[in-house]
């Protein structure tokens, strides 16, 4: 219909002129603007639709940015796209864990990325490609994509299917863009790693590199083996469920696994180069506001110190075995002022090498029996923080996101701090204000390390530059990425391993970011990328 088309696109484009004529708008603005211009059919334009004709019409980056959905989503410099398995058992029994039969243990159906995989049947390919088309339409880069695969525990999934979902996931950020038309393959028997490691292959140049990969599974199903094989498939983060660091808790909540269980896996897992994201829960039945703050602190001692962390309050789901104990009145949840003076002790015992990437599980109000309702609880416990004059040192909190800033102002600053198996570096650029740009984890191992590529070998577990996620090659000076930061922090981990008399250091890179590391001088091992140190300082 010629005249519905013309229409429509004139509409979007006087629509775009006012936007542009409006210069820093609000989102109050946005709104009134765009109802001023409905299309043929008297309908408001979405912002996809805007967006697309915004790209035709070559207007600002600027604009399509301020007209992004949740530009937040892609302000830590890469995008995430979080996948989940399909429904299967659970070595666990666990009161608090809810149960769904429609989707994998401790997840439910009313989960956004919970009701994205199951509108796609569980399908890894179709998960991932949808998404980047969806982030695409809304304007988000789609090159640089954190994969996030999220479901109960992923240890306890058959080898064969691990390998079909990560393969599949990899075939689908490869073929997406190029072509459209590829469809998801059946799950596979058969499949075998020479097929998986082609698909990483085509990924290391691919229009949508994968540049972290993440698995999440229980700490008593972390063995050598194991650590192996999640690295094979390219992860570079595991999420562990710690729960508690106290082992009566864990007893009554019949988790089914010991502190040193999880001590075990955390020098297993650092060992190997992992980002280690531990899920830690407060207001678990046996536990008290004060008990929980004294657990949170010995979650920094040696044995621990994870680099990330997840906080669940318990919330009740009435199909956990929780809910009997709350009927019997065994278990209350925390009133407001309980949780409150928990998740502020959070914010401010977490140290500044540390990220926490949520504090409240995301279920909806109407799964929630009694207890904490309110999602953005992390907001409220910032805004009580500030009342009394402090901020959290966490990451996230001091992350640059949009903020503009001075290249000729950035500061250095080193961490140090000591773990079972090593003594670790965060290093950090940020400005004068304490925002951080971009940051490095280094690991100095003080034991003999059980795989034979790494014996003797400094380790970078993680590389991060922050700010709105730039395209490959792309810059921008008054923004984190692509200013050569990643380099820099490179030299100065390199001088650091040299003065403590390491001749090797490694990477434990994401198989999108290969081709950087080879650009560094590093060359690609079995499961690692390695360069050779020189003897005398590398200067930064």
């Amino acid at each position: 219909m010629p005249e519905k088309t013309n229409f429509n696109t004139q509409q979007k484009k006087a629509l775009l002129a006012e936007l542009i004529l409006a210069g820093d708008f609000d989102l109050k603005t946005y709104q009134q603007i765009i109802k001023k211009f409905p299309s043929f059919d008297h309908k408001i334009f979405s912002k996809s639709e805007l967006i697309a004709q915004a790209k035709t019409d070559k207007v600002s980056a600027e604009l399509i940015a301020k007209m992004q959905m949740k530009p937040t989503r892609t302000m830590s410099g890469v995008t995430p796209v979080t996948v989940l398995t399909k429904p299967w058992p659970c070595p666990g029994k666990c009161i608090f864990c809810p149960t769904d039969v429609r989707m994998p243990k401790s997840y439910l159906k009313d989960e956004p990325g919970a009701q994205r995989a199951f509108s796609h049947r569980f399908s890894p390919y179709d998960q991932v490609a949808s998404r980047l088309r969806a982030l695409q339409e809304i304007g988000h880069p789609t090159d640089k994509v954190e994969l996030i695969i999220l479901g109960g525990t992923w240890s306890f999934y058959p080898e064969e299917y691990q390998i079909w979902f990560v393969r599949e996931c990899f075939r689908a950020l490869n073929t997406w863009l190029p072509s459209p038309q590829a469809k998801p393959t059946g799950e596979g028997r058969g499949v075998r790693w020479i097929d998986l490691e082609a698909e990483q292959k085509i990924n290391e140049t691919a229009p949508s590199r994968c540049v972290g990969l993440v698995i999440e599974t229980r700490p008593d199903y972390i063995s050598e083996a194991e650590v192996i094989k999640i690295r094979r498939l390219g992860a570079t983060k595991v999420q562990i469920g710690v729960q508690s660091l106290n082992d009566q808790v864990l007893q009554k909540n019949q988790r089914g696994h010991s502190v040193a269980a999880t001590a075990k896996a955390f020098a297993l897992l650092r060992q190997a180069g992992f980002k280690i994201h531990a899920h830690w829960m407060a207001n678990l039945y046996g536990a008290t506001p004060e008990a929980d703050q004294r657990d949170f602190k010995k979650l920094f001692s040696v044995n621990f110190r994870p680099d990330e962390l997840k906080i669940y309050p318990c919330s009740l789901i009435k199909s956990a075995e929780l809910y009997d104990y709350y009927l019997k009145k065994l278990w209350q949840p925390y009133d407001y002022q309980e949780l409150l003076s928990v998740m502020t002790f959070v914010l401010q015992r977490t140290p500044r090498y540390c990220r926490i990437t949520r504090m409240i599980r995301d279920f909806s109000s109407h799964d929630i029996e009694v207890g904490n309702k309110k999602t953005n609880f992390r907001q409220i416990a910032e805004d009580q923080l500030k009342k009394i004059g402090q901020s959290s040192p966490e990451i996230r909190a001091r992350e640059i996101r949009s903020h503009k800033f001075a290249p000729t102002q950035i500061k250095f600053k080193t961490t140090k701090y000591q773990t079972r198996v090593s003594q670790e570096y965060f290093l950090e650029y940020m400005t004068a204000d304490d925002k951080l740009l971009a940051f490095l984890r280094l690991s100095l191992p003080t034991q003999l390390n059980f795989i034979p590529e790494l014996k003797n070998t400094a380790m970078i577990r993680e590389i991060h530059v922050y700010g709105p996620a730039l395209k490959i090659g792309q810059t921008n000076l008054d923004q984190a990425q692509h200013l050569g930061l990643g380099k820099k922090l490179i030299a100065r981990a390199q001088t650091i391993a040299i003065k403590n008399n390491f001749k090797k250091i490694a990477v434990i890179s994401a198989v999108g970011t290969r081709e950087y590391y080879r650009k560094q001088g590093f060359r690609s091992g079995q499961l690692y990328q390695h360069l050779n140190l020189p003897f005398q300082s590398v200067r930064a």
